[in-house]
């Protein structure tokens, strides 16, 4: 039964008496439809014993349901319509979705509810599945570029959900049981922390009565929050990690702002003035005037309870110090020159651009508003967030690179053939 309908211009959103929310995106343009079902739980989530529970759970329910009794048959059934379908985990949320020609929505819905629902989560497959688990961790291990990113978050938040690894370890992964992902399940995977967004060609009002019935059954109740994270810091921290390859591979940056800021805003644009796009300061200083590195970019990351605004980049070991310098330099400059008119017109319309041209397909637009509903329990459209970036100034920025770019909020991940790290302590300061 129906508890609340919210009508708007780009999106529906309808609110059962269980809790769980319906967003829907028509989408007449398009000859697609996305169903993605999102749960507002993950890494962030879990205590130390299950760590990378949450992901685990995610692989299994492609593992069997009642209906779909083995994983090739899982996957045989979008094949066969030639559909896109995966999921996924982060800190504060896991996905399952499927995008199908529009004339396959009932068969999409039905495939997403019953994975969702109805997984078996049978005992040989855990035990098949753990050694896939721990396989993905030796690889994202083996890549440099993503595994810098891994030292990046222990450094900032240590021993605690928000500093771990979201596969979990080879040793937690080892030890998670078939009662461990039941009893997860049950505690998260309830109606109020749910939502099920619908976006492509559909028929609106058929397409809510079907999601209706198909999760009729959904398990109610309360579900259990994440810890608040700790963050302490009075000084400049490093971390380093040895490791024989061939470059070093850096995350620099600082603690910024979660996503609930007035100013998350203002932290998109100077992410992106510094490394977001081939004609950043930074790509132009580090790759195109030193030929230090090939890849250089700067994000602003952020959750309900943590933000961070960190450049990475893999250097030529020989220009290791003077790539920390120019990014060094790069941060203070941002806090001592105001930026020019013409530049600022430039990193909006980039921001912009991308955010019209993210939204171009129905997986994207189904992943920009219900992930806001999810973790914000509020959605901006597109036009009021794009009202939003006109109004930053450049006094904006620079007000806020005063307050971030400071040395007790400085953070520095290495990762490469280095065994000491008081050099790179010596360097950390604005």
């Amino acid at each position: 039964m129906t508890k609340q309908t919210i009508k708007q211009k780009n999106y529906n959103k309808i609110t059962l008496e269980n809790g769980l929310r319906i967003i829907t995106i028509p989408q007449k343009e398009t000859k697609a439809v996305t169903i993605l079902v999102l749960v507002g739980t993950g890494s962030k989530y879990e205590t130390k014993n299950i760590s990378g529970v949450s992901h685990f759970l995610e692989h299994m329910f492609f593992k069997g349901t009642k209906k779909r009794k083995t994983p090739t048959e899982i996957a045989e059934f979008l094949d066969r319509l030639g559909g896109d379908y995966n999921a996924f985990t982060s800190e504060e949320m896991t996905g399952y979705y499927a995008k199908v020609e529009a004339n396959h929505f009932k068969e999409a819905l039905d495939w997403v509810a019953d994975i969702f629902l109805h997984s078996t989560l049978p005992i040989q497959e855990i035990e098949k599945e753990r050694g896939v688990i721990i396989e993905e961790i030796k690889m994202y291990e083996d890549n440099p570029m993503r595994y810098i990113g891994e030292i990046w978050k222990e450094l900032l938040y240590g021993d605690q959900p928000a500093g771990w690894d979201i596969a979990g370890t080879r040793k937690t992964v080892s030890q998670i049981k078939r009662e461990d992902l039941l009893k997860y399940m049950a505690t998260q995977y309830v109606a109020k922390n749910t939502i099920i967004c619908v976006s492509g060609n559909f028929q609106e009002q058929e397409a809510i009565s079907k999601v209706k019935n198909q999760f009729l059954n959904i398990r109610t109740g309360t579900y259990k929050d994440k810890p608040k994270v700790n963050e302490c810091q009075t000084k400049p921290q490093t971390k380093l990690l040895y490791k024989d390859i061939k470059q070093t591979h850096i995350a620099l940056g600082v603690r910024a702002y979660n996503i609930f800021h007035p100013d998350r805003f203002v932290l998109d644009i100077l992410a992106i003035l510094l490394g977001g796009m081939m004609s950043s300061r930074l790509f132009n200083k580090v790759r195109e005037k030193l030929g230090a590195a090939y890849y250089v970019r700067t994000n602003y990351e952020s959750d309900t309870d943590t933000g961070e605004v960190v450049t990475f980049t893999g250097v030529d070991n020989a220009k290791l110090e003077k790539v920390i310098k120019t990014i060094l330099q790069e941060y203070k400059k941002i806090t001592k020159e105001k930026l020019g008119a013409a530049e600022l017109k430039k990193v909006k319309d980039c921001y912009k651009g991308r955010l019209i041209l993210g939204l171009e397909s129905s997986d994207d637009k189904a992943s920009f508003y219900a992930t806001q509903e999810l973790l914000m329990k509020n959605i901006l459209t597109p036009e009021q967030i794009i009202e939003k970036i006109e109004k930053i100034t450049a006094v904006d920025i620079q007000r806020v690179a005063r307050d971030i770019f400071v040395p007790e909020k400085l953070n520095f991940a290495i990762l490469g053939k280095h065994k000491d790290d008081k050099l790179f302590q010596k360097l950390l300061h604005f």
